[in-house]
């Protein structure tokens, strides 16, 4: 069974910084692609940005030059960083393992970005 232990989330003032992490307990890790999504209130769940087993990205129009999501199959984690948030962005985010059609999800952490 994998687990998928999200953590950085927290509340932020536009324009700000956040980074987030993703561990996984995975034998092997190295080859699945990971991603996150992002869920706001009262809408679906949404990519935000993907990364393949070697490291091609992948992210949504909206986050462009703003994110960036990276991986270290040694440590098992893939990070989100996020720059110059707006409150668009407000959301809770999930880890995912393997993509959307089977594959693992984390619990989630909240991102708020508030005056």
């Amino acid at each position: 069974q994998v687990q998928l232990v999200e953590s950085g989330g927290g509340l932020v003032q536009p324009g700000g910084s956040l980074r987030l992490s993703c561990a996984a307990s995975i034998s092997v890790f190295s080859i699945y692609a990971m991603g996150w999504y992002r869920q706001a209130p009262g809408k679906q769940r949404e990519l935000v940005a993907t990364i393949t087993n070697v490291g091609s990205t992948n992210y949504a129009d909206s986050v462009k030059g703003r994110f960036t999501i990276s991986r270290d199959n040694a440590k098992k984690t893939v990070s989100l960083q996020m720059n110059s948030l707006k409150p668009e962005d407000t959301a809770v985010y999930y880890c995912n393992l393997g993509g959307i059609r089977g594959g693992s999800w984390g619990q989630g952490t909240q991102v708020t970005v508030s005056s």
